[in-house]
């Protein structure tokens, strides 16, 4: 495999970023509005605007032929290296001060994931995947991840973000999902797919991501043990509606209760 950047150079990304998320977090913040199709309100920060900025600032210096594509200023640079950010991922509970966002940065080679992190400087903690597999990071130390062996899709707990729109994607039968589990919960932001990958949570289910929203993640579950797909078993770069699960037994029972085709077994 061509060689990867180091990991180091993740974690100096991730430093950077934390320089301008963490002093604004809990603070009084003056937020914006973008328009997003399908929210009635989608925020924006200076803290995902300057995250973003010395994220790209730092990647540009040190890999000045890599493309970036990141959620605030679009994407930038051609090549079959690009970095995919996105600064705070969660920005509604960052206002609300709720610590399950963070900064997301991922790097894909002619366009497939092949490295990425998911940063929470407020609790300390690190989630990344590479080559080598994956690893979580906290005041204890760091860790290899592994996924939960859960096989039975009655015994699995599921998570989502929101129930708020799935009523705009009828084709998506979340509730026979929903009771198929033994749990459910909800707000986890890019949280709950690092703690899919720490073996807390069996399954997660989210709905026209961006790019940004769940490339640096694949390589986290992927190495971790789990399956991340399309609802149609198709590989997840390019967004859209994506399940991940702990295993690939538990994704394909998670598809077939989704009403759609049982992809799982040779996507990955």
């Amino acid at each position: 495999m061509t060689k990867l950047p180091p990991v180091s150079f993740l974690h100096r990304l991730a430093d950077a970023a934390s320089g301008e998320t963490l002093p604004r977090f809990r603070t009084e913040l003056d937020v914006e509005e973008k328009f997003k199709p399908g929210y009635r309100f989608d925020p924006v920060t200076l803290a995902d605007k300057e995250a973003e900025r010395v994220l790209r600032d730092l990647i540009s210096s040190e890999y000045p032929d890599h493309a970036i594509l990141g959620e605030e200023y679009g994407e930038t640079g051609t090549g079959p290296w690009k970095w995919v950010i996105d600064p705070v991922d969660g920005t509604r509970p960052f206002i609300c001060g709720i610590p399950v966002w963070g900064t997301l940065i991922g790097l894909t080679l002619e366009d497939r994931s092949v490295m990425g992190m998911m940063s929470q400087p407020f609790t300390k903690e690190r989630f990344w995947g590479d080559e080598e597999g994956a690893w979580a990071q906290d005041s204890s130390g760091t860790r290899r991840m592994r996924t939960r062996s859960t096989t039975d899709l009655s015994r699995a707990i599921l998570h989502t973000n929101s129930p708020e729109r799935y009523g705009d994607f009828p084709e998506v039968n979340f509730a026979r999902l929903r009771d198929s589990v033994q749990m459910t919960r909800y707000g986890g932001e890019c949280y709950a797919f690092a703690m899919l990958a720490a073996g807390q949570i069996d399954i997660c289910l989210e709905l026209a991501l961006q790019p940004y929203d769940i490339v640096p993640l694949i390589p986290i579950i992927e190495q971790a043990g789990g399956v991340v797909t399309g609802l149609a078993g198709e590989r997840p770069e390019a967004g859209g509606h994506i399940l991940a699960s702990a295993n690939a037994a538990l994704h394909e029972q998670a598809l077939r209760a989704l009403n759609l085709p049982s992809c799982a077994r040779g996507v990955i």
